[in-house]
């Protein structure tokens, strides 16, 4: 899917794979990688892509949740949660390629239920995550 515009662009740089050190291009990130035991890595100390991914999905997604509700007349509330699950695994129906698979479970207090799923599908349309992944990712949405 092609964007109309570019409104920002964010650059990174990775060295070493999963076991080495990712940076921005401004040095506001400067982290150190290391491979989950899951995948045959030591479990050090260091984030993987994994956890980038689900944190900035989860963020994003919120952003998503407040354009929503703005269009809606909705405040979206400053306690509202995203909790990102997302998981790495080999490609269904791609021998020796690996998939990833994201579940996004929502909370938005003071909404029922059917408002929240209502705004959370609608947020799913509207995320550039969601879009970005669309058909490439499973992406199982619920509401807490």
């Amino acid at each position: 899917m092609a964007i109309e515009k570019a409104l920002y662009t964010a650059r990174g740089t990775a060295t070493g794979g999963r076991t080495g050190t990712a940076k921005s291009d401004d040095g506001r990130l400067d982290i150190q990688l290391s491979t989950p035991k899951a995948l045959g890595g030591d479990d050090g100390a260091g984030t993987n892509p994994e956890q980038l991914f689900a944190a900035g999905y989860a963020a994003c997604f919120i952003g998503a949740l407040k354009a929503v509700g703005a269009r809606h007349k909705k405040a979206i509330p400053a306690d509202a949660s995203i909790n990102a699950e997302v998981s790495i695994g080999p490609h269904a129906g791609k021998p020796g390629a690996f998939g990833i698979a994201v579940a996004l479970t929502v909370s938005l207090p003071g909404f029922d239920k059917s408002e929240a799923e209502a705004l959370v599908a609608e947020a799913h349309e509207v995320c550039p995550y969601s879009n970005a992944t669309r058909g490439n990712v499973d992406v199982a949405l619920s509401v807490a």
